[in-house]
């Protein structure tokens, strides 16, 4: 029976921790995920996980310390946030290249300079092509959800790859909000013992970790690397899916597509600001304007086909970055683009910066991008592809 609290999205996160009892958490406080980290902390200092709390003096050694314990054979968990992933960066791509399924709460703050600590996506977008799976959610229901199913995707025996569940910093960490809770010993029975394959401690069959690879073989490791995230990911993410609606009623997919199967024009859009705009797309429906929403859940690896089929019988689609791409479109505007690319027939795209360093996201915002799809819809004629939102002229 599911057990209805009060509580933020860190402390529900940390919950979902605490049920599945990771072997070792190598962590170092950030804001805004230090509350995360420091109600773990608690619930191993008061006896209510046996986790192996390891203490360290930068998330470089946070990750290091995660990549020894993973590859000795240990279920494994850290979180982070901005700069301290940004610190990881190195050794993050050691941990997807060496097939280890860590999971990684982070939750998404902007990335200095200048300095900010509130939340935007430049964090996890930045590391997005290090090889780890991408979990994104829009609530703290989502972010515990999310977190759970983490563990059965990165270590299923056909992925074994790390995971990011993203959320949004103080917008979704420190807010309360109404989430429900699975029984102990359900999340337990859902996520199942741990099997380490190839462990380092395991000496009457040793192997070798990160050993030196010369041009003759580095290349089809790599290609190797990408065909297993972009095969196998999606089908568990699926399966994964679907098992747990069955436990907990919610149900998960690669997206959520709000009412869009007869939408006209829509936006795409990530995490929390989508609450936001779906209450837009009500309000544009009420006044006769056929608007819908796309929010990604999974973003790496990217479901560019099933993206491009619920996108592409539209006339418009206004796509929202929380991360901007100095020289560039927004990361998610490129994603968008290139599922929509190899088809004649396809929806008018623009991109829209928003919500840079916790800027506020606002209905009012949200309607003035769908009435500009309606117009765009209408007239076919476009200012332009990129514009930034939310800022002041």
């Amino acid at each position: 029976m599911a057990k209805v609290v009060a509580v933020t999205g860190n402390e529900a996160v940390a919950n979902a921790l605490r049920q599945v009892e990771p072997d070792v958490c190598a962590a170092y406080p950030i804001t805004p995920q230090t509350d995360l980290m420091q109600r773990f902390s608690a619930f191993v200092s008061d006896g209510k996980v046996k986790t192996e709390l390891i203490l360290v003096e930068s998330e470089h050694s946070a990750m290091s310390a995660c990549v020894g314990a993973a590859a000795g054979g240990g279920r494994v968990v850290t979180a982070t946030s901005s700069q301290g992933l940004a610190l990881m960066w190195e050794i993050l791509f050691i941990a997807a290249g060496m097939h280890l399924p860590i999971i990684m709460p982070v939750v998404n703050r902007a990335l200095s300079a200048p300095l900010n600590i509130h939340g935007d996506h430049s964090d996890a977008m930045g590391a997005r092509d290090s090889g780890w799976i991408q979990l994104w959610s829009e609530n703290a229901q989502e972010a515990y959800d999310n977190t759970i199913q983490a563990f059965r995707i990165g270590e299923a025996p056909e992925v074994r790859l790390p995971v990011m569940v993203c959320m949004d910093g103080f917008i979704i960490s420190h807010s309360i909000e109404r989430v429900e809770y699975l029984e102990d010993e359900e999340v337990k029975k859902f996520v199942g013992e741990y099997r380490p394959v190839n462990p380092l401690l395991d000496v009457e069959h040793p192997v070798s970790y990160g050993p030196l690879i010369l041009p003759d073989l580095y290349m089809e490791y790599k290609r190797l690397q990408h065909e297993i995230i972009w095969n196998r990911v999606k089908p568990v993410v699926l399966q994964v899916a679907e098992e747990f609606y069955k436990l907990s009623g919610r149900r998960y997919g690669l997206f959520e597509a709000y009412r869009l199967d007869d939408a006209e024009i829509a936006m795409v859009i990530l995490n929390s600001a989508a609450g936001t705009a779906k209450d837009v797309v009500d309000d544009m429906r009420n006044r006769g304007i056929r608007a819908g929403l796309l929010k990604p859940r999974l973003f790496r690896p990217f479901p560019y086909e099933e993206v491009s089929q619920a996108l592409r019988h539209l006339k418009a689609v206004a796509v929202l970055d929380r991360a901007d791409s100095f020289g560039a479109y927004g990361p998610l505007f490129t994603e968008i683009a290139s599922s929509l690319y190899p088809y004649k027939d396809r929806p008018v795209l623009i991109n829209k910066i928003y919500g840079l360093g916790g800027r506020d996201f606002m209905p009012e915002d949200a309607e003035k991008v769908f009435l500009e799809l309606q117009d765009i819809a209408t007239t076919g004629k476009v200012k332009s592809i990129k514009q930034y939102i939310t800022v002041r002229e």
